[in-house]
């Protein structure tokens, strides 16, 4: 009996000391994800590595492709898994898997992780004497065994259409096929792989491997090092898309935007648009976006019924903001990228949209209410605004406009009003004149009258101008008196002013006290570098103006001198035909 019994008690013994054995040895892997995509197996692993260490993705057959973590022994396998699902780094459904579940290593390609040494190991290497134990041999890289031409084929084959498409763009990309993405492997498609293995000291069979599609992935995305390309779900906004955190993180939330700043040296921003709104609420986004800073005024701009696009580019940056309605919301994104840098901007444009997705949920009206207020700001982002502002006015109905040559110095672009563009037709830098006109149809509600001969001495004489240089949105009346026909050196087309102006006035119309225009006033700097009293202004006459408008071919409405307006009615005239003039860089 007891002979019996000793008999299954070592029996017992040596199977467990077996199984013990076999678990104990490092081929044990945690999978933490599994995906139908090549790409998006890589790049989920990718991102994996940044947090974690010991990342691979692998084949697993029928188009499959999984992320793992290892490899570890069976002990430190259930840690890690309980280790990394506490800390939220996996999904709660990872599991345990061995190396045999797996096919090829799909990344990284160049390494194999090594095994990480179990507790119990690390502990009996503590020498027991002060000899240092020799190094250990480097393991030799293990042979990395390409597929052959026929499982080459048997792998593209499972590749679905957006795979095909996008491996024709990479090649596209790298300059090797220049014909339609479309996903059809024709002899085009096949020629470029070829010239592609060729290049890169692979046999030219005209059939990628799976090994040689990633490689000619990272060749791709290599631009985009550092760019830290990652989903994001956005529940606040209701949006999940991939967006670039090596560069920019989470900053505040100002309705109907979401901030994403720049965290380094590359001076980037993101903004996710989320809104309720309707048709009305889209159209008025898209004027308040081209109002920004952000959105540079060149650039392409379209409008449909129920979404939009915005570039805007300038010296230093290029922006683009797409944003559509779909139920009763407006959402979208704005990717702000410094200039002279395309071919990252596009690919991370392209992955951003490409990855947008609407979740439920938008942002709150009352995001970021309690931030400071300011006038030069919307929505925490600073208005744009033009270089310099002066005044001008209309001289006819198709809308020219006379103002000073100081408005138009150095200008990249001249707008009227902020919003209509303007040309340059004629310049007299001698008497400070300048003529512009619109470059589309423009319709003033009033133009000048230009007064015949000259106004009484010590009459009363009236300045329309955007003195504060378009912050009040309308022009405003400064009055004062006619002092002197001439200027203090005789100069007969010029008018002295008893009035106190500011420098947005200057080339606003100057009014005599029956509404016709006497003349233009001219800026401080007129008067070169003498310093007048205060209430001392100069006007160029309504001569010279009509002497510069007959040069340019341009017809006046000239009139005697007639009976005094009141000053409601001054000001309303002056209002209709007063137009704010910007310079912009």
């Amino acid at each position: 009996m007891i002979r019996t019994f000793l008999s299954v008690f070592l029996f017992l013994f040596i199977t467990v000391q077996s199984v013990l054995a076999q678990t104990n040895n490092t081929d044990s892997w945690l999978q933490i994800e599994a995906h139908p995509s090549l790409t998006v197996a890589t790049q989920r692993a990718q991102s994996y590595a940044e947090s974690t260490p010991d990342v691979s993705s692998f084949a697993l057959g029928n188009g499959w492709y999984a992320v793992a973590i290892g490899p570890f022994d069976a002990t430190a396998a259930q840690q890690q898994l309980r280790q990394l699902r506490a800390q939220g780094l996996i999904p709660r459904d990872a599991y345990i898997v061995t190396r045999d579940a797996f096919g090829q290593r799909i990344w990284p390609t160049s390494a194999t992780p090594q095994p990480a040494l179990p507790a119990e190991d690390a502990a009996d290497t503590v020498a027991s004497d002060t000899t240092p134990a020799p190094a250990p041999e480097p393991a030799p890289e293990p042979e990395v065994i390409d597929e052959t031409p026929r499982e080459a084929r048997a792998s593209e084959a499972r590749l679905n259409a957006d795979e095909r498409k996008q491996l024709q763009s990479y090649l596209q990309w790298a300059g090797y096929y220049n014909a339609a993405i479309d996903g059809a492997f024709g002899r085009g498609t096949r020629s470029s792989m070829a010239a592609w293995q060729r290049d890169n000291g692979y046999d030219a069979t005209g059939v990628l491997t799976t090994m040689q599609r990633e490689a000619l992935r990272q060749q791709y995305y290599a631009v985009l090092e550092g760019m830290g390309l990652r989903g994001i779900a956005d529940t606040t906004a209701g949006i999940e898309m991939i967006l670039p955190l090596g560069v920019v993180a989470r900053a505040k939330e100002e309705y109907p935007f979401v901030h994403y700043d720049a965290t380094g040296d590359i001076p980037a921003k993101v903004l996710l648009i989320s809104q309720e709104g309707d048709q009305n609420t889209l159209f008025g986004l898209y004027d308040i976006m081209q109002t920004l800073e952000i959105v540079p005024r060149t650039g392409d701009r379209s409008r449909g019924d129920r979404s939009f696009s915005l570039i805007g580019q300038n010296a230093e940056i290029i922006s683009q903001t797409e944003a559509s309605l779909e139920n009763g919301r407006i959402k979208g994104f704005t990717l702000v990228w410094p200039r002279n840098d395309e071919e990252r901007r596009t690919r991370i444009l392209d992955e951003m949209r490409a990855s947008f997705k609407r979740l439920d949920g938008v942002l709150d009206p009352a995001a970021g209410s309690n931030a400071e207020q300011n006038i030069d700001l919307v929505a925490g982002l600073e208005i744009r605004r033009p270089r310099l502002s002066r005044s001008g006015f209309y001289v006819d109905g198709e809308g020219t406009v006379l103002t000073t040559t100081e408005a138009v110095q150095n200008c990249g672009s001249i707008t009227l009003d902020t919003d209509y563009e303007a040309t340059l037709v004629a310049t007299d830098d001698a008497s400070g004149i300048a003529i512009l006109r619109p470059t589309g149809a423009l319709a003033p509600r009033g133009y000048a009258t230009l007064l015949e001969g000259d106004a009484r001495l010590q009459t009363e004489v009236a300045v329309s101008g955007y003195s504060y240089e378009g912050l009040l949105g309308a022009p405003t009346m400064t009055f004062g008196t006619l002092a002197d026909i001439k200027g203090l050196s005789g100069e007969s087309e010029i008018k002295r002013l008893a009035l106190d102006p500011l420098p947005g006035d200057a080339g606003g119309p100057v009014f005599a006290a029956d509404g016709s225009v006497l003349g233009m006033l001219l800026p401080a700097s007129a008067s070169g570098a003498r310093q007048l009293p205060g209430d001392v202004s100069f006007a160029i006459s309504s001569a010279a103006l009509k002497s510069a408008l007959d040069t340019a071919e341009i017809t006046t409405t000239p009139a005697p001198l007639g009976a005094a307006m009141t000053p409601e009615e001054m000001t309303r005239k002056a209002s209709g035909m007063t137009v704010l003039v910007g310079c912009w860089d």
